[in-house]
């Protein structure tokens, strides 16, 4: 039996999904394998995010579609990362040394750093009170070594220590977390 004719809505919304959201596919793969090295399994995310802005698409217009999709995709990983620390399976290998291409448009950079901004403020919310306070009066208030040995009532090798093991703290949070670079002008 030969299948059914595609009807002309089908069939443009199949075009629609080939010229706005397929393109996008290595750079959400990028983007996917970079900001959540914890997801496993990358191509499920992609394929459901596929699905979800078909079905999307179906019920309105979309506008931006690729912004839609990393929306889709990020909320998914982050889902599925969730789940991950919930029911910990063995890890399927290292992530860290695979090859992956990067991309610099717009929309992927905004959400990876959203995300990253989002991790590094949870970093250092986690981090003991004194070495809370010096990381972020040294690094986020960029006050000098002396003056915020002086405001804390503490030694100039006490700040020097404490901000070095509160650094050293965030970066291990960070890289738990798949960020293994953080560039911004209140990073650690």
């Amino acid at each position: 039996m030969p299948p059914e004719p595609v009807v002309p809505k089908e069939r443009e919304q199949a075009q629609w999904f080939v010229d706005q959201v397929q393109p996008h596919e290595p750079a959400l793969r990028s983007y996917l394998r970079n900001s959540f090295p914890v997801v496993r399994d990358v191509d499920d995310v992609v394929q459901e995010s596929y699905l979800r802005v078909w079905r999307e698409r179906g019920l309105r217009p979309v506008q931006y579609a690729k912004a839609l999709l990393f929306k889709v995709a990020r909320h998914l990983a982050i889902d599925r990362a969730r789940h991950q620390r919930v029911s910990p399976e063995d890890s399927v290998g290292d992530f860290e040394g695979l090859s992956v291409m990067e991309d610099r448009t717009e929309t992927v950079d905004v959400i990876s750093r959203q995300e990253k901004s989002r991790l590094l403020a949870e970093a250092i919310d986690r981090l003991p009170n004194r070495c809370r306070e010096i990381v972020i009066l040294r690094k986020l208030h960029a006050l000098p070594q002396r003056e915020v040995a002086l405001r804390l009532g503490i030694a100039e090798k006490t700040v020097e220590s404490q901000l070095a093991r509160g650094l050293k703290r965030c970066e291990t949070y960070l890289r738990k977390r798949g960020v293994h670079h953080y560039y911004n002008d209140t990073s650690p």
